[in-house]
């Protein structure tokens, strides 16, 4: 089931702002002071370092990814999820012409 909205939560204003705009999230705490990000990547094929282990969840779009070790494309759409190893790289790439990947990143 896809996350429609998230209740309760403390915004970070300022954006944060990767590889030229084509990745652009804001980070939330819940009132549990759990920490998440809420964002969106454009069309392109970006590369990431993970220091927590992380859980990125679709809620709009879709994107393929590749864990570090794998030389798989995995497709992940809308009400999927994948999980990061902490201290680990991963690449994921959304194609031209498809619509923006809005995820949730969960840190764990």
């Amino acid at each position: 089931m896809t996350t429609e909205k998230i209740d309760n939560v403390s915004v970070t204003t300022q954006a944060s702002v990767y590889f030229d705009g084509k990745c652009i999230s804001h980070g939330i705490t819940l009132a549990d002071g759990t920490k998440k990000s809420v964002g969106v990547i454009l069309p392109a094929t970006l590369s990431f370092n993970t220091g927590a282990p992380e859980i990125m969840e679709c809620v709009g779009g879709a994107c393929e990814y590749k864990l570090a070790g794998s030389e798989q494309w995995v497709k992940s759409s809308a009400g999927e999820k994948f999980s990061v190893p902490g201290n680990a790289k991963f690449d994921i790439r959304v194609a031209e012409g498809f619509a923006a990947y809005h995820y949730i990143c969960h840190f764990g």
